[in-house]
């Protein structure tokens, strides 16, 4: 038996100016802004309301620390529903803002607490790839084990997933390229996820059309195009959301989890960093099902053979970003069998959605192959 769902609701905004006019924010309300966004975008908004700026508390990917130091700012204030705007780092975190408790964190996420959901959650994005404002998953960094883990449970789910395209405006272009990268990652791999199903499929080919097309004209025409393209890239990074919300993501984000942890890479640039060659793996085992109707539907957007998909996509990303090797993060040989055990042992919950199985021999490899 498959399900399909689409659990919060969505709404566009046409400008910052018409979001604020129809939520009033004020008393009773949390809103997460960094300080930059509220000063271009809600100078005048929130009075009244607990406003904190997320980024004093966290630099890149969001930590069990910050959640730990925010949730003793909060106290014991009273507080009903919950407004995040930014990037995946703060979607992620507000979910867990949602929670009647969510410390310690290390509990909540070893299932030692149960997750239950005491106030409206409201999640706004400002870039273009996570998908958090429509999943019921929150991933941190655990400092105390060193690795990125995902929580997933229905009470994580948004009340609402508002889209306000203005607010990508003043993306800087290496994270709107991160993040864009993120979501066609997640439209791949949840398309050939063995949970996928024909519904997750529309919306996983619709994301990656979206950003393939965009991403060709980046590269005809030049970054100036982009503004036109932000409406289109945040609708297609919440298509990928609601798709691999349902049929999940795979090897490419767990191989990418101890190289984000360790090295402070950002979640999307790491993703970039192991996706080309997890499909090669998985092509060197297997081209069937799935993984023939992704080559065929990418064969039509790239203008190619089915079997020289791979290579197209390739030469068309390194346009977008110029992936480098493992040891140009400052990766060491040395580290590759723990980040090995790392996927094999603690990332579980993503390697079930591989579109083949990979041995622990397999994993190595493909690190061997980046470092």
């Amino acid at each position: 038996m498959n399900n399909f769902f689409i659990r919060p609701k969505i709404t566009v905004c046409t400008s910052a100016e018409e979001f604020c006019l129809s939520y009033n924010i004020g008393s009773g309300d949390l809103v997460f802004v960094s300080e930059g966004t509220r000063r271009r975008n809600f100078a005048n908004a929130f009075a009244g309301a607990l406003v904190v700026d997320y980024r004093k508390y966290v630099i890149g990917e969001p930590t069990d620390i910050m959640i730990e130091d925010i949730s003793r700012i909060i106290g014991s204030q009273k507080i009903s529903r919950i407004f995040a705007i930014g990037g995946g780092t703060i979607l992620d975190a507000a979910k867990l803002f949602a929670l009647k408790q969510n410390i310690p964190v290390d509990k909540l996420f070893n299932g030692e607490i149960l997750p239950q959901k005491d106030k409206k959650l409201f999640l706004i994005p400002t870039t273009c790839g996570t998908g958090s404002e429509v999943t019921d998953i929150s991933i941190l960094e655990l400092t105390k084990n060193k690795t990125k883990l995902g929580l997933a449970n229905e009470a994580l789910f948004a009340d609402e997933a508002i889209l306000i395209p203005e607010l990508l405006q003043n993306l800087p272009y290496k994270f709107f390229a991160a993040s864009s990268m993120d979501a066609l990652i997640h439209a791949v791999e949840s398309y050939t996820s063995p949970k996928a199903t024909e519904f997750t499929r529309i919306f996983s080919a619709a994301a990656i059309e979206k950003i393939i097309s965009g991403y060709k004209l980046i590269t005809s025409e030049g970054k100036k195009v982009i503004p036109s393209l932000l409406r289109d890239f945040l609708t297609a990074s919440t298509y990928a959301g609601i798709a691999f919300g349902n049929a999940g993501c795979a090897a490419v984000h767990a191989l990418s989890y101890p190289l984000g942890a360790a090295r402070h890479v950002p979640h999307g640039e790491a993703n970039y960093a192991f996706f080309i060659e997890v499909y090669k793996t998985y092509a060197s085992i297997r081209q069937d099902g799935s993984f023939e109707l992704l080559k065929q539907f990418l064969a039509k957007l790239l203008a190619c053979t089915p079997n020289n998909v791979l290579a197209e996509l390739e030469t068309l990303l390194e346009n977008i970003i110029q992936r480098k090797t493992l040891h140009e993060y400052g990766v060491i040989e040395e580290e590759l069998p723990r980040y090995t055990g790392i996927v094999m042992e603690k990332q579980g919950r993503l390697m079930s959605n591989n579109y083949v199985p990979l041995n622990r021999d397999k994993v190595l490899g493909i690190y061997q192959k980046l470092f």
